[in-house]
């Protein structure tokens, strides 16, 4: 008997499919976090002191996919045993309108000078974060090799560390790092999925640590010895300067903050479109192998867009238009980011965790060293926590997750974790590749 679709794909369609209604969804979940983070005492009050409403923002997603409530991405199966591969556009849209948008309304009132105060430990944890990738991996291989050989085993392009390079680009840069080592290395595409598996399960949690870390910051800080003059004095003055041009917006200011957040993302996705074309010609042209692959961040569009966003958004700091921070630019950005950040919630499913388990431990021991270098570093400096935060996310989760991390600290440090993401992008490929040298070593020894 001839097997149906139907018997051999599973449905796992979730109840609700509409992105529209999904995203009301989504909000309602926003809404009640923000209604119980607001009460000044009873439970509520000690829970958030516990765990930030950020992290309340990008778990109950997950919880609600989880549990099939909603998806990222579900198979359906016709009564007819036809089956449609479907997803969810909520994230795409976040991510390339919602982003772009809240960058730039974050960054229309930041002060370049006192930014550039912070010193020079922000970008020493950033390069500290990408030397822990580096070597986070192959000693990871070499660990969980010396007991289980067969996770990090395999020959020719089924190779485990030929995946794992994927890993290191995905983690020092982003997406077009990632693709760019799957070129160079030729690993087996068919297995390729489960290494954005591994990627997407051990970045959200270690992300998820970092958000519940805000919350203790100041304890952080005081365990690290930090001197957070700067940041302070960075906060302070932007509070004070928001506070000095606050007023009760009207409508037209409100429209003159739509114009200039989405005519930024207009101009940014149109620009971006021109510029990754060119450069993808450009790239394309040069000669096959290590530099060219060095340069494909060029021709991602991403990149472009994210990178014209941030440039606009400084050069509007030094107009009058900074002024409209008083009629809440920041505020509407910070609602921005945080329907990204249930969108990238939305987007784990917990039970995954226990799926491909010895590669998600490979990925969990690389990223726990990468923490403890992280960590090691930032008590040898006296660096603070925004600092390791940021360092780690803008290379885990580039400029994605960067600015979210950095605007739960303060709004107007959004631009310091794009700034980090963008130079990400730049050394990612060049990264990817020494770690994965090492990472053939290990697998090898």
């Amino acid at each position: 008997m001839q097997n149906t679709v139907s018997e051999i794909v599973k449905d796992t369609s979730p109840l609700f499919e509409n992105d529209t209604i999904v995203f009301g969804v989504l909000m309602l979940v926003l809404g009640l976090i923000f209604f119980t983070s607001a009460k000044k005492s009873g439970a509520w009050n000690k829970f958030y002191k516990i765990v930030p409403a950020l992290f309340m923002a990008y778990f109950i997603p997950a919880l609600l996919t989880t549990f099939g409530v909603i998806s990222p991405e579900w198979t359906s199966v016709t009564e007819d045993g036809k089956a449609f591969e479907q997803s969810s556009n909520l994230y795409y849209m976040s991510s390339r309108y919602l982003l772009p948008a809240a960058l730039v309304l974050m960054t229309i009132s930041i002060d370049l000078k006192a930014v550039y105060n912070l010193g020079p430990k922000a970008l020493i944890m950033f390069l500290t974060g990408t030397a822990g990738i580096i070597i986070g991996g192959p000693i990871a291989v070499l660990l969980i090799g010396t007991f289980f050989p067969e996770a990090v085993g395999g020959e020719g392009a089924d190779a485990v560390w030929k995946g794992l390079s994927t890993l290191a680009g995905s983690w020092i840069g982003g997406g077009a790092n990632q693709t760019a080592m799957l070129e160079i290395y030729g690993y087996n595409q068919k297995l390729y999925g489960g290494m954005v598996f591994v990627d997407i399960v051990v970045a959200n949690i270690w992300m998820a640590i970092i958000l519940i870390g805000i919350g203790k910051t100041a304890k952080i800080d005081k365990w690290l010895g930090a001197d957070t003059s700067a940041i302070e004095s960075l906060k302070e003055k932007m509070s004070s300067y928001a506070k000095k041009v606050e007023r009760n917006p009207t409508l037209t200011d409100l429209m003159i903050l739509g114009a200039i957040a989405f005519g930024t993302v207009s101009f940014a996705h149109f620009g971006s479109g021109y510029l990754s074309s060119f450069f993808e010609e450009f790239v394309n042209g040069l000669a096959p192998g290590l530099t060219r692959n060095m340069f494909t961040f060029l021709s991602s569009s991403f990149f472009w867009m994210i990178s014209l966003t941030t440039i606009i958004g400084v050069l509007l700091s030094f107009t009058k238009i900074r002024k409209y921070e008083g009629a809440g630019a920041s505020k509407i950005g910070s609602v921005f980011i945080y329907v990204l950040v249930a969108s990238i919630g939305m987007k784990m499913d917990l039970t995954l965790i226990f799926e491909n388990q010895l590669l998600i431990v490979i990925g969990l021991v690389w990223m726990l060293i990468h923490a403890l270098l992280l960590i090691a570093v930032a008590k040898i400096i006296k660096a603070p926590y925004f600092f390791l935060a940021i360092g780690s996310q803008a290379n885990v989760g580039g400029a994605a997750s960067a600015p979210i991390v950095a605007s739960a600290f303060h709004p107007s440090l959004a631009t310091v974790g794009v700034l980090l993401a963008v130079f990400g992008y730049a050394i990612g490929t060049l990264g990817a590749v020494a770690c994965t040298v090492l990472l053939q070593l290990a697998a090898a020894s």
